[in-house]
């Protein structure tokens, strides 16, 4: 069974080729059998003037959806941040969907250790995208993900698209930093759009570094994501097809794909 991160989905009115509709005919072409989709950011909702908010939202189109899971969305221009994590949680969410370039928060900045607090103690999966986004660098660097692994013991958050190209070796080295205690492993390697498509993008890595991460973090800290839907069948197969033929055991090709995952979530 695969089972795969990372999907965005969104509202006919907002992204017609994102819709849970259609990340579900994907999921059947790349026979994907389970994946976990993330609700749309606020400002996505009021750009747009859809009703209502992306969290509830997301609810209520993946109810009786057995194949998706949620995560939800914090947004840092309403109050009652902790409130939000709880209301993330009440509705049977999973884990939280974080931007820090895109959303502009600082990693380690006061707002931002609200959220992981309160998702730490409501047992939430928290996938950060990792790597450059047109923002201010110097709020962004992987190596502040460490100060959230150092102060928030428990935990376990992914780190999607393992810092790119421009950051791989700093998202690896905060794996490695935080490998020991209690909860472990508690920093995941996100395997999203790690794949060269015409040419060295920001996100592509190479064969080496992705057994890299394998040889030195184990077989039980990656995850596969789709990004959907900013990749389309072709690509995802392609990932698919070049997960199963690097150089790493099959134990944890299948642990990559879907069984790694699956585990954290149903551990809580």
């Amino acid at each position: 069974m695969i089972f795969a991160n990372h999907a965005h989905v969104f509202p006919q009115e907002i992204k017609p080729e994102g819709t849970v509709e259609k990340l579900l005919a994907l999921m059947e072409e790349c026979s994907v059998d389970r994946a976990v989709c993330f609700a749309p950011f606020a400002d996505r909702f009021s750009e747009s003037s859809v009703p209502g908010e992306p969290n509830g939202w997301l609810a209520s189109v993946i109810k009786n959806r057995p194949e998706l899971d949620g995560f939800g969305t914090v947004d840092f221009d309403a109050p009652d941040l902790s409130g939000q994590v709880e209301r993330i949680k009440q509705l049977g969410f999973k884990g939280i969907k974080m931007h820090p370039p895109y959303q502009e928060f600082r990693i380690d900045s006061p707002e931002a250790f609200e959220v992981y607090e309160q998702a730490q103690q409501e047992r939430l999966f928290i996938s950060f995208h990792c790597g450059m986004h047109w923002h201010r660098l110097r709020d962004n660097l992987p190596v502040l993900f460490d100060e959230v692994a150092w102060n928030f013991s428990r935990l376990r958050f992914s780190l999607e698209h393992i810092g790119g190209y421009h950051f791989f070796n700093e998202a690896l080295a905060v794996m490695c930093n935080n490998s020991r205690g209690e909860v472990n492993p508690r920093v995941f390697a996100g395997w999203t759009s790690v794949t060269d498509r015409d040419g060295p993008s920001e996100w592509m890595l190479t064969d080496t570094q992705l057994e890299t991460v394998i040889f030195q973090t184990g077989e039980d800290s990656s995850i596969f994501g789709l990004d959907f839907p900013y990749n389309d069948a072709a690509c995802i197969k392609a990932d698919i097809e070049r997960i199963r033929r690097l150089n790493i055991s099959d134990c944890a090709k299948e642990k990559i794909l879907g069984a790694t995952l699956s585990k954290v979530l149903e551990n809580g």
